[in-house]
């Protein structure tokens, strides 16, 4: 293609994205303004057999309908419509593909993706940039009453992504604040970490919060003052022990996401949790979002048993199986 022919295409473009309003504040004369039907023969090189859409130029801003955008293949449909070519069982195929998470009956174009998988990849990989570096939402924090404390992360996301032992300790001001607010010696303290997905916690927090809460009253046991910690790593429940000394620890933290699954959080417990301890002095309930994982409701209700199990046993972790095996 000579330089003539490019520039010709280059132009078309730009002039329909003139004409479609993408450019703001531009007013399009109409000796300069294509129909819709040339720019398609321009860009394409045979002519239409309609013009796509009539666009009433003037001197004025022009005013069109036309969006320039893609439907986001995340949601709905797009997610899991089949991209295999002239399947043998079409019908068996989408049955298949809405069965499972995975990546499956996507298609190919010669040795690489097809668009539409290359655009829904990238789409989930942004879910996962945004719970990673975004904070737990202000207004549900608020919603619960949760005061917020901090690990000794001082350089923000990208300290806390290569620096998870900083997020495993309280900052010196976390440690005032919680001793001058927190009720001490509680049977349960919950505590409310982001971890590595803010998404998470708002996703689950207001079906599990009240049923760990209720729970715990109505277990006859006292409930200690919950709060939330930014920059947060599971090992910060030894911490949280030593300054407050309860009974059972309850730590609720955004797990690790996966590509466009984002919701998923963990209850990390521990029977008084001090300095030096490990994830085998901890019990978990893990995966836990709705469709798909273990109901928050239902998560709720096992916490408390677990809880209870713990206060039992005087145990946690491996000491708790060894103990009730």
């Amino acid at each position: 293609m000579d330089d003539a022919k490019l520039n010709e295409i280059v132009e078309a473009v730009v002039r329909q994205l003139i004409v479609a309003g993408a450019v703001s504040g531009v007013q399009v004369p109409a000796t300069v303004a294509p129909s819709s039907q040339q720019l398609s023969e321009n860009i394409n090189h045979t002519p239409s057999q309609k013009p796509a859409q009539e666009l009433i130029v003037s001197n004025s801003p022009v005013k069109t309908d036309l969006v320039i955008d893609l439907a986001d293949p995340t949601i709905g449909e797009l997610r899991y419509h089949p991209r295999v070519r002239n399947p043998r069982d079409p019908e068996a195929l989408k049955e298949l593909v809405v069965s499972t998470t995975a990546r499956i009956g996507v298609g190919r174009a010669g040795p690489r993706y097809t668009t539409a998988s290359l655009l829904l990849f990238q789409g989930d990989h942004a879910i996962t940039q945004d719970a990673l570096y975004r904070d737990v939402d202000q207004n549900l924090l608020a919603e619960f009453g949760l005061f917020t404390v901090q690990t000794n992360i001082t350089g923000g996301k990208e300290e806390y992504l290569l620096r998870p032992d900083l997020g495993r300790q309280l900052n010196s001001e976390a440690k005032q604040i919680i001793a001058e607010k927190c009720i001490k010696n509680p049977n349960v303290q919950l505590v409310i970490g982001d971890g590595l997905s803010a998404a998470a916690i708002e996703a689950n927090l207001k079906q599990i919060f009240p049923v760990i809460k209720q729970g715990v009253q109505a277990a006859g046991l006292t409930f200690g003052t919950p709060f939330h910690i930014k920059y947060c790593r599971v090992g910060v429940m030894n911490d949280i022990g030593e300054a407050i000394k309860p009974d059972v620890l309850i730590l609720l933290i955004g797990e690790r996401p996966g590509l466009g699954r984002a919701e998923s959080m963990s209850a990390y417990m521990a029977f008084k949790p001090k300095g030096g301890e490990s994830d085998a002095d901890r019990d978990v309930v893990c995966n836990i979002f709705e469709n798909g994982g273990t109901n928050p409701l239902e998560a709720g209700a096992f916490v408390v048993q677990i809880a209870q199990k713990m206060r039992q046993y005087q145990a946690s972790g491996v000491k708790l199986k060894l103990a009730t095996s």
